[in-house]
């Protein structure tokens, strides 16, 4: 659950970039792609317009003759030139490409890991839906991209794979910080296992939706995250939201911090849990998890 947004030495940022060279190059790639696209799609409708303005301009100036010549207003029927029959067909299936290759790749292409994710992806603009496999700490899962849901086959068809490695994205919770439990020589936190047990029991082995926001160094996800409720047709349940409702977990402060435009619910919410005493404010000397962190790590890692 550590919380890795301050800055890090270029030794480790070399070695992260090393490590995913083949996924930092398809989402380069991907991103070329996907500007390419785009400035397809601007020539398109260009073209589009000038033909039609082309069209309009003949129509008036015929019309304009035939009451020269003193001719019954008739419509005059506008044929496309033969020579440009061949250009309209290959930017028509030009066009049907793009808007397929696009449509594969927002809607039902596998995201397997954070390499994958490019830039564009990480504006809070794409939403992502999947199976959590497995919850290690407080706020943070592991996530497995099921894109297209049972519409692509998933739970009937397709399945999720018991291999795991390299196949899912590590998620860290945007907007809250939990108990610290005990790793990396540091002790753990008053209800650290409870915020643990709580979020395993809300979220392991259910299909969320995650909105992805930054990558931190450690390749995790930042991400505002939901899960059913209690029936299908209910609303989602924010997990942060939730997660601050039980006393279980209080809004992030440090550098980094991704709220989605959800601070000032959060603020309230956390007041209120802070009110009634629940959970880490039942304490009588509460302490954060980022005092926490700088008690017992090094540079409060």
């Amino acid at each position: 659950m550590v919380w890795p947004f301050s800055s890090s030495s270029s030794s480790n940022k070399k070695s992260n970039d090393s490590d995913t060279p083949t996924g930092a190059t398809v989402a380069s790639a991907l991103d070329t792609l996907e500007l390419a696209s785009e400035d397809t799609k601007a020539f398109l409708t260009s073209s589009k317009q000038h033909l039609e303005h082309d069209i309009s301009t003949a129509e008036t100036a015929l019309k304009a003759a035939a009451k020269d010549l003193d001719l019954p207003p008739l419509p005059v029927p506008i044929t496309i030139p033969a020579s440009m029959e061949p250009y309209l067909i290959a930017s028509a299936i030009f066009g049907v490409a793009t808007t397929a290759v696009l449509f594969y790749r927002r809607n039902l292409r596998r995201i397997p890991s954070s390499a994958y994710l490019t830039p564009n992806m990480l504006k809070g603009k794409r939403v992502l839906k999947g199976k959590v496999t497995s919850v290690g700490d407080s706020d943070n899962f592991r996530f497995y991209h099921t894109p297209g849901g049972i519409w692509a086959g998933w739970g009937w068809l397709r399945h999720v794979p018991s291999a795991l490695k390299d196949q899912t994205l590590h998620i860290r919770l945007a907007g809250v910080d939990a108990p610290e439990g005990a790793h990396f020589g540091m002790p753990a936190q008053p209800f650290s296992a409870e915020s643990l047990a709580w979020l395993r029991k809300e979220l392991l082995g259910k299909t969320v939706t995650v909105q992805p926001y930054a990558k931190d160094r450690y390749e995790r996800v930042v991400s505002m995250a939901w899960y059913p409720g209690f029936l299908p047709f209910f609303p989602k349940k924010n997990v942060s939201k939730e997660l601050l409702k039980v006393g279980y977990g209080q809004i992030y402060r440090q550098a980094g911090f991704q709220y989605g435009g959800l601070l000032k619910e959060f603020e309230k919410i956390e007041n209120k849990a802070k009110k009634n005493k629940i959970g880490i404010w039942s304490q009588k000397n509460m302490v954060s998890a980022a005092d926490h962190k700088k008690q017992h790590l090094r540079g409060g890692e």
